[in-house]
């Protein structure tokens, strides 16, 4: 039997259904929002409802965006001629926020996965293609994650790219900077040595 009121259980749960969110956050969480003010409590309501009334994929790159096309999508400052393709947004924003990358983008929302039954038509698949044929792409950049789909899914982008005449290439792989060789997984440390480049 449980010590909650049934409003307090019925948020806790609400709240352990975010992901990485177990029994114990979603309390601390519940806790928390209930010493909050109203005014916070509502603004937090809010915030949610905006977004999921708000938010949507952009018609270009598949990015979240608030309108018909995201904000690097509007941008008429981007390198077209190179694009590079993520399974979420999550990746495009952490390429981002690195301030190198000044092309484009394409969100492909997921990875080739068989056994998940994610197959290359459940992806953008089919609109990343419909770009390229529009013509202006030079190089698309496959930076999917190293994980055994997002290698899958770089083999066959890869496969259906190059028939367009499109320099396809791969983000690197490796020791990550400032870790250390002897903590590194054999894996990692074969991918870093299949990646490297003359000095």
């Amino acid at each position: 039997m449980s010590t909650y009121t049934p409003a307090v259980e019925d948020l806790i749960n609400e709240l352990a259904k975010l992901p990485g969110i177990g029994k114990k956050t979603a309390a601390r969480l519940a806790f928390h929002i209930l010493r909050s003010s109203q005014e916070d409590a509502q603004a937090l309501v809010r915030s949610i409802l905006r977004v999921k009334e708000r938010i949507g994929l952009c018609r270009v790159c598949f990015n979240l965006a608030e309108g018909e096309m995201c904000t690097i999508c509007r941008n008429s400052q981007r390198d077209c001629s190179v694009l590079c393709v993520v399974e979420e947004p999550n990746d495009l924003i952490a390429i981002e926020a690195t301030g190198v990358f000044k092309g484009i983008y394409h969100v492909l929302h997921g990875a080739i996965a068989p056994l998940d039954g994610v197959g290359p038509q459940e992806l953008k698949i089919a609109e990343l293609l419909e770009r390229l044929k529009q013509g202006g792409v030079a190089e698309v950049i496959l930076a999917t994650n190293p994980t055994v789909e997002g290698d899958a899914t770089s083999l066959y982008l890869a496969k259906v790219v190059k028939p367009l005449g499109i320099t396809v290439t791969r983000i690197a792989q490796g020791i990550p900077a400032g870790g250390d060789i002897e903590y590194v997984d054999s894996k990692t440390m074969s991918k870093s040595l299949e990646g490297r480049r003359e000095v």
